[in-house]
């Protein structure tokens, strides 16, 4: 079932990231300005984000594996859609769409991992959850390129498609034989969100949360194009080294455990926030393209080592309400996100991409530092 679960969460991930390597086809198929072909990242990521608040309730109610089951099988709708969008109005909305449905699996997968693998054993299970994520963000960064190139644009939503529609289809014949999905009691989504938020500490993460998202998934979704503009590289190169972010995500997770022993929360948020700011500065003036895929490596490094720090306390943050305080959080993250790419989009669009990696390496080096004051306080309190 981890597996089946895993191969989930690795297709939405791959669906999220498909289209970073895919915006300047998009833009000379559709005859779009640069800006406007975004849609496709924002318009996925704000349903993305906004649907977390939805599916966890939904989950407790009729039942954590089956709702996964039916999310992953309704994104082949939006994934087929996309592939035979006429137009870029259309190819939006399917992109919204499948962020929609997206949205309901890894949330309830970490919810079914907390309720079903024991706490001794949770952080082994959560990390392997990790490795899947993070290689569907490679994966859908570089295939989207590579199909895009030798295939058409239009290819990856079609492989895509058939992975959502063979791991919906499985979990849910394997989800009716086991007694972790059926339904529990509703939860009042609203009351709950209340009284996170009432909670100051909680206010904290999540308003750090949001500028991590904006700041580094900003950055994120323009290394692709930035490298196809300014040195001409095929989209299946550029994709290949965004995807390298991914890569140091998988370091990070290897020597996590170290990392947290020798460090403290503390020092590690310092460490992502230095290694994402030096990283996106270093995007931001370089000689050449060589150079991208070291940086990108030390980017994805910087952020899962910050962004692990984010995830481990808002597990905690609200103990009497744990289910909706991670439910905030991500969808903080993912709107986070969304503004980020928004205003990257106008940037790039008037000026330069350039002056986003600049902006955003700032933007991080400040996050990482804030946060670390934060947090060191605050652990002394628990």
């Amino acid at each position: 079932m981890l597996w089946l679960l895993g191969a989930c969460a690795f297709t939405s991930m791959a669906s999220m990231r498909v289209c970073d390597s895919l915006l300047p086809a998009l833009a000379s198929e559709f005859s779009a300005a640069l800006g406007k072909t975004t849609g496709v990242i924002s318009g996925f990521t704000l349903a993305y984000g906004v649907l977390q608040l939805f599916y966890g309730p939904l989950g407790d109610r009729y039942g954590k594996l089956r709702v996964i089951g039916v999310a992953t099988l309704s994104c082949t709708v939006g994934n087929l859609a996309a592939a035979i969008s006429p137009s870029l109005d259309w190819l939006v909305a399917s992109r919204v769409l499948s962020g929609a449905t997206a949205a309901g699996i890894i949330p309830l997968t970490m919810a079914w991992i907390g309720d079903s693998v024991a706490y001794e054993d949770r952080q082994a299970v959560l990390a392997q959850l990790l490795g899947a994520t993070v290689f569907g963000m490679i994966s859908g960064q570089w295939l989207g390129g590579l199909l895009g190139g030798m295939v058409g644009w239009r290819a990856g939503f079609a492989v895509l498609a058939a992975l959502f529609l063979v791991s919906g289809w499985t979990l849910l014949a394997r989800s009716r034989k086991l007694a972790a999905s059926q339904p529990s009691a509703p939860h009042r989504i609203g009351h709950l969100t209340a009284r996170v938020l009432s909670l100051p500490w909680p206010r904290r993460v999540l308003g750090i949360t949001l500028l991590e998202g904006l700041f580094a998934f900003g950055a994120l979704a323009f290394i692709p194009t930035y490298l196809q503009m300014r040195f001409g590289l095929e989209m299946a190169t550029a994709g290949a080294l965004a995807a390298l972010y991914g890569v140091g995500g998988l370091v990070y997770s290897a020597c996590a455990r170290n990392l947290v022993r020798r460090l403290g929360e503390s020092g590690l948020a310092r460490l992502g926030g230095v290694a994402l700011g030096t990283a996106l500065a270093s995007l931001a003036c370089l000689p050449s393209w060589i150079w991208a895929g070291p940086a990108c490596l030390v980017a994805g490094f910087g952020f899962y080592a910050l962004h692990n720090t984010l995830q481990t306390n808002a597990t905690q943050m609200a103990p009497q309400a744990r289910g909706t305080a991670v439910a905030l959080f991500a969808c903080t993250l993912f709107l986070g996100q969304t503004t980020g790419v928004l205003a990257a989009a106008s940037v790039v669009e008037h000026f330069d991409a350039s002056f986003v990696f600049a902006g955003s390496a700032l933007g991080l080096l400040l996050v990482g530092a804030t946060w670390a004051a934060l947090i060191k306080p605050h652990q002394k309190t628990v």
